[in-house]
């Protein structure tokens, strides 16, 4: 699968969405902002482009995959499986890119960014169950114990996670925090309202459905 190397704030500016691909440096001197402050400057009257129905369902689309920071392939697989999963497409769908490996160690605090998150699997730094595993789409299920190997831990990436991760009170109820061991716990499937994506999934829905 190719892999994207430009700049991330490149993405958010093409669909005027903050998707905060950066983490915290998406506070401060956001593009995104700048643009939207702009527009309101320069548009203040008069008529806009209006988007077609085909690309709204787009837009939501690419927002969903380029947060979740996955390639086309591979969004439209966990699409397919949201399809036979019991409950709504579109919630099945969030809940099963809220529930990556990657997404979990970014939300848990030890790391500020999906990248960094991502990174921190790859190179084989996170455990689950006890045991490594260096595949960041590898989906998590109630249950599920992650941990981070002691050594890491002294790291600045991690430090300035878990210290971001401290004083934004970030992680979600779904997950169980253990301060002394430094690991947390997945004990429940995360609800709509819990995602960290922001869109219409029923969009995303029809967008495949045509």
């Amino acid at each position: 699968m190719s892999r994207y190397t430009g700049p991330s704030c490149k993405k958010c500016q093409k669909l005027s969405q903050k998707m905060f691909l950066k983490g915290t440096k998406c506070f401060t001197n956001c593009l995104v902002d700048r643009q939207k402050a702009v527009k309101e400057k320069r548009f203040t009257s008069g008529p806009r482009n209006k988007m077609s129905d085909y690309g709204k369902h787009l837009r939501e689309k690419q927002i969903a995959r380029l947060t979740a920071q996955i390639g086309e392939t591979q969004f439209r697989r966990f699409f397919t499986k949201a399809t036979k999963d019991k409950g709504q497409t579109g919630e099945a769908l969030l809940r099963f890119l809220e529930v990556r490996l990657d997404n979990i160690v970014r939300r848990m605090g030890f790391a500020v960014s999906l990248k960094a998150a991502r990174q921190l699997v790859n190179h084989g730094h996170i455990k689950v169950n006890g045991r490594c595993v260096d595949i960041a789409s590898c989906l998590l299920k109630p249950g599920d114990e992650v941990s981070i190997d002691p050594k890491t831990l002294d790291t600045v990436l991690v430090k300035q996670g878990l210290e971001h991760a401290e004083k934004t009170a970030q992680r979600p109820s779904f997950i169980s925090w253990n301060a002394a061991t430094k690991s947390g716990k997945l004990v429940r499937w995360p609800d709509r309202a819990e995602s960290s994506i922001s869109v219409d999934e029923q969009l995303i829905v029809e967008y495949y459905s045509k």
